[in-house]
């Protein structure tokens, strides 16, 4: 049988085959993220958990069932959105990014707060999902980009922030510490000094109102439109309390918060208000109690924190 000779361009063509399967090689390895350690996430948080190949993504969960919760009078299996999670994804560099969700009651929030920031992580939103529920259920959401180990040891530590909580009270608190007076007598020349801007008083009660600008749908809005932070007192100068709201951008928000938890204010919601404004604001509800012008100075302190991150 006579030797079929192949055409000359063949080697070149396997040769040009085989430069691009290297190149593409070279290419999706450069691109293709570290792979996540679940083994060392699962032993860090004492969960396990699941892989979804598709999304390339680990997660692990924790179902509430320490309190039997009821919404809307009904009592509702964790199954139906009563559970914690953290998940995890590759990033760049070799690192790995974590995103949750962590189901509250309101006498954990707060601390858990603060045990998130210990652990370097970002609290990033705080709301309800639902109605009628008893106990009150509370939402936070966390974030945070890093090594698995320490992504995962910040998860471990805000469940054992929640579990120390419950077990030094079964039952969630209905209050916070501290009592409010019947009496409103808040002075308000000292709040004014610290915070450095004259406010309104009403009935031994004081407010102040900080307008931010932005335009939304090519219209200008400030203060009177509800881009504002606003602060105001009631109780005694020395038993006060203090409610308001932070409006602020997304690159202040976690230095914000850090701030007001440092200063002993409670957060109490994390959210939106608007859409399609320019720049986007997030906002940040709080109660506090204590001495009037110690919280004065916490938020005085918080707002100096926006300024370093101008816009």
């Amino acid at each position: 049988m006579p030797f079929l000779a192949l055409p000359s361009f063949v080697p070149s063509l396997r040769l040009l085959a085989l430069a691009i399967a290297v190149l593409l090689f070279v290419t999706t390895a450069h691109a293709a993220p570290a792979n996540i350690d679940t083994a060392e996430i699962e032993e860090l948080t004492g969960l396990k958990g699941a892989y979804s190949k598709e999304e390339n993504v680990f997660k692990v969960s924790k179902p509430r069932t320490d309190v039997k919760i009821k919404i809307d009078k009904w009592p509702m299996p964790p199954f139906m959105g009563l559970g914690s999670w953290a998940a995890f994804a590759p990033a760049q560099d070799g690192q790995v990014v974590m995103m949750g969700d962590t189901v509250l009651f309101e006498d954990e929030v707060n601390p858990v707060i603060s045990a998130a920031f210990e652990a370097g992580l970002e609290v990033t939103a705080l709301h309800n999902h639902f109605f009628f529920d008893e106990p009150k259920v509370y939402f936070m959401h966390i974030g945070g980009t890093g090594s698995s180990a320490k992504l995962a040891a910040g998860v471990k530590k805000i469940y054992d922030k929640v579990t120390e909580i419950r077990a030094a009270h079964p039952v969630p608190s209905s209050q916070f510490p501290r009592t409010i007076p019947q009496e409103n007598k808040i002075s308000p020349q000292p709040l004014e000094q610290i915070l450095g801007m004259k406010g309104s008083s009403k009935d031994g009660m004081f407010k102040v109102v900080i307008g931010r600008p932005a335009t939304m749908h090519g219209a200008p809005v400030g203060k009177e439109m509800g881009i504002n932070t606003w602060a105001a007192f009631a109780g005694t100068d020395s038993e006060a309390v203090v409610d308001g709201d932070f409006a602020m951008l997304a690159d202040e928000m976690q230095t914000v918060l850090r701030t007001m938890r440092a200063g002993g204010i409670n957060i109490v919601a994390i959210h939106q208000h608007m859409t399609h404004e320019k720049p986007h604001y997030l906002f940040m509800h709080y109660w506090g109690k204590g001495d009037a012008k110690d919280l004065a100075k916490t938020i005085r302190s918080a707002l100096n924190k926006q300024a370093d991150h101008p816009e």
